[in-house]
């Protein structure tokens, strides 16, 4: 799962939501509700599962909120949430950390998944079993300074030479037809989404090589939130009891989401119908347990996370060493 997001509206700042890329755009049809825009990180899938059941649900309707789920601008959700074109967006700890250095005052309320669910996926034939195996491979991506960073420092931890890596620029396009062509080796995608659609859907045999699991080795890659739910200090300030109605209702679906797996691919594909059905029933059922863990509820976010990736990306330069991490977050308007 990458970035597919819609060229044609043009990056948005400071202007208002006229228009939405390709989102359902509908919100609950509440008379006398609050109004509430939600912008999502990429074109609907099964991260945001937990946001279509709230509403197909009436769990949105019930806390007295009219909830209209759109798309983003190419510049993703948080400027327009800084702009308070938003109440709420989609995005990630490597967006959100960088965006409040730059001035944007906006915090991250709950984090969607427990743990990092990416992963470098190989073609199997290409002979890459570990990190240090890409040497000599070639790598395609979006050519940001973070996948850089994240690549060389999971190559290094496994003994080998980053330096020996060939990074090539790709882009949005089709991996399968990539691999296919030879155009690259290797490509970080959501386990959730892109491995299951590769290996399961289209049947390619592949290997996999997570970040998340790479904690167990020490100096490897960190764990952090992506994605996960962010609002504005402005609204927080403004209308707490709003962002605590909000993630009530939310914490809700995804609850439903992760007890329901078939209802989740159900309300996901009534709202975007164009995807492919196999591949949400899939990655609802993939995603079912992701949604927590044993030891934190939805939602939840531990400062050690957000601790470590911060420190990751002020090691490789790609944060100011005076950004304080703990500001980025809060746990407060969770349910509980």
């Amino acid at each position: 799962m990458r970035k597919f997001l819609c060229p044609a509206l043009g990056v948005l700042l400071l202007g208002p939501l006229a228009a939405a890329c390709g989102g359902d755009g509908g919100g609950d049809g509440v008379d006398d509700a609050r109004d509430v825009t939600l912008i999502l990180d990429w074109t609907p899938n099964t991260n945001h599962s937990g946001f279509y059941l709230a509403r197909a649900e009436g769990y949105y309707r019930d806390a007295g909120l009219d909830v209209t789920i759109i798309e983003p601008s190419p510049d993703g959700g948080l400027p327009q949430l800084a702009a308070g074109n938003a109440e709420f967006a989609v995005s990630t700890a490597e967006q959100l950390l960088p965006a409040r250095e730059q001035g944007a005052e906006v915090v991250s309320v709950a984090a969607i998944l427990a743990h990092n669910t990416s992963s470098l996926v190989i073609p199997a034939d290409r002979g890459v079993t570990t990190a240090k195996d890409l040497e000599g491979k070639t790598y395609g991506g979006f050519g940001g300074e973070l996948e850089k960073a994240l690549l060389d420092t999971l190559v290094a931890c496994d003994g080998g030479d980053p330096s020996k890596v060939t990074y090539v620029e790709i882009g949005n396009v089709d991996y399968n037809q990539g691999f296919e062509q030879g155009d690259y080796d290797a490509v970080w995608v959501f386990d959730g989404w892109d491995v299951i659609r590769l290996r399961d859907v289209l049947g390619m045999d592949v290997t996999t090589i997570p970040f998340y699991s790479s904690l167990g080795r020490a100096g490897c890659l960190p764990d952090w939130y992506t994605p996960l739910l962010a609002t504005s200090e402005q609204l927080i300030g403004e209308a707490p009891e709003l962002v605590r109605s909000f993630l009530a209702a939310t914490a809700r679906g995804y609850e439903d989401a992760r007890t329901d797996p078939d209802g989740a691919a159900k309300a996901l594909l009534a709202a975007a119908p164009e995807l492919d059905a196999t591949l949400v029933e899939l990655s609802a059922a993939y995603l079912a347990d992701r949604y927590g863990d044993a030891n934190r509820p939805w939602g939840a976010q531990d400062p050690a996370v957000w601790a470590g990736f911060a420190g990751f990306l002020k090691d490789n330069d790609l944060l100011g060493a005076d950004v304080d991490e703990r500001t980025a977050f809060t746990d407060r308007f969770l349910p509980g």
